[in-house]
């Protein structure tokens, strides 16, 4: 029991650490343009609960390569994109080491993206804002 009660602390301590110094989300849009490769190039960081930039806005039917991280964290995020009726099926665990990640957007809307991680008794990393969105236009 005292185990349970000790290893209780110490996560309300690390969820209540890493809140504390999250860094606000950064608010800016992205736009993706073709590169010489003709591919579509964005980098998003990850962090104590946020994704940035939150939204990204790429052309459909041009291939996408995202390039995703996260700075230094002790809790684990992942990112996520569900949209297989646009082509984009995303489900990664993310490290600090940057990971690509091809793709090509076939419908046009909107797609949200967020981590799928949440830590016992708390609420989920996308619940506390690590959450964006994928606007794929013509």
């Amino acid at each position: 029991m005292k185990a349970c009660v000790t290893c209780l602390v110490l996560c309300l301590g690390l969820a209540g650490a890493c809140r504390a110094d999250a860094a606000s989300p950064d608010e800016t849009v992205y736009r993706a343009s073709r590169a010489a490769d003709g591919v579509q190039h964005v980098r998003i960081e990850g962090g104590a609960y946020f994704f940035k930039p939150r939204r990204v806005i790429v052309k459909s039917n041009v291939p996408v390569e995202l390039t995703v991280s996260v700075g230094r964290s002790v809790i684990p995020h992942s990112l996520v994109i569900q949209a297989p009726e646009a082509g984009i099926v995303v489900d990664e665990d993310l490290s600090s080491e940057p990971k690509r990640i091809r793709f090509t957007p076939t419908a046009v809307g909107s797609y949200p993206f967020y981590c799928r991680n949440r830590l016992l008794f708390f609420e989920s990393h996308r619940e506390k804002g690590m959450e964006g969105v994928l606007d794929v236009v013509e």
